[in-house]
């Protein structure tokens, strides 16, 4: 348990940055998910749609610290991927 009182401010900080990037990651999951049940619609335009919505939505996620860039970057690039087989199936 903390003793002092910067170190309970610290448990304070810790537990509202906590929230915050449980919400954020949580939105980012949701428009994964989103991408995901288009592309297993099999309707490329709203997959399409999705996509463009999501890859802001991901990135986002890097600038506020809750994903690595690479890790972001691998997660749009495989959706993309998924995306454009729509297309040539």
């Amino acid at each position: 348990m903390a003793n002092t009182y910067s170190a309970k401010k610290m448990v304070r900080k810790i537990d509202a940055r906590t929230e915050i990037n449980k919400s954020r990651r949580s939105r980012m999951r949701t428009f994964v998910r989103k991408v995901e049940e288009a592309i297993e619609s099999g309707v490329h335009d709203d997959a399409v749609v999705a996509m463009k919505v999501a890859e802001p939505e991901i990135m986002r996620c890097v600038t506020g610290g809750i994903l690595k860039k690479n890790t972001a970057a691998r997660k749009v690039s495989r959706l993309v991927k998924r995306v454009n087989a729509l297309k040539a199936a």
